[in-house]
């Protein structure tokens, strides 16, 4: 995953072959194909992870269900946040696949559909907890909003926890009437 990632940004991804990658990782092709159904999906390789992260708290038996769109974002804050923490975890990695995919429309496309891929299973957490399926989609999206919110701020995986802790936080207190500050007095840019 390294090596695909260094020759990606060396050579650009559409300039990069798979044996070019399997070369210089020192596999064959058939290894790479064993791991990865294409060159694209090197890029995705902590998308299982993430799946896997959501999925568990699914099984969590204790969670009673969400009777409002606010209590049903603030059960996905959370899960949310562990996504993020294993997004983030290695920061220079994380710029890495972003600058990657910055450079490439395609990726964007292939990323845009991990997310709502990630929309769907916490949807699928909320009614599994006994949510109904409308508010379920709906807190998704908004959980998701509230991470591309702070992505869209700079997308420092030093500060994305912060912002989309920040992001949650403003999205609560709609229609409260409270007050928070604002994302972008704490982000100027």
């Amino acid at each position: 995953m390294e090596v695909a990632e260094e020759l990606f940004l060396e050579k650009g991804f559409d300039n990069v072959s798979v044996s070019e990658i399997a070369e210089r990782a020192e596999v064959g092709r058939t290894t790479f194909f064993r791991h990865f159904g294409d060159k694209q999906e090197v890029l995705f390789s902590k998308f299982p992870k993430q799946l896997a992260t959501i999925a568990a708290a699914q099984d969590l038996v204790d969670v009673a269900p969400a009777r409002s769109a606010s209590e049903a974002i603030e059960q996905l804050r959370p899960i949310v946040l562990a996504v993020l923490a294993l997004a983030t975890a290695d920061p220079e990695g994380y710029v890495r696949h972003f600058q990657i995919i910055e450079q490439n429309p395609d990726l964007q496309g292939r990323e845009a559909a991990k997310v709502q891929q990630m929309g769907e299973k916490l949807s699928q957490v909320l009614i599994h907890r006994g949510s109904d399926e409308s508010t379920a989609h709906f807190a998704a999206q908004i959980a998701l909003a509230c991470f591309q919110t702070a992505k869209s701020l700079g997308n420092n995986p030093r500060t994305l926890m912060d912002e989309t802790q920040d992001a949650f936080a403003r999205v609560l207190t709609l229609g409260t009437g409270t007050k928070t500050r604002s994302l972008k007095a704490t982000h100027p840019g």
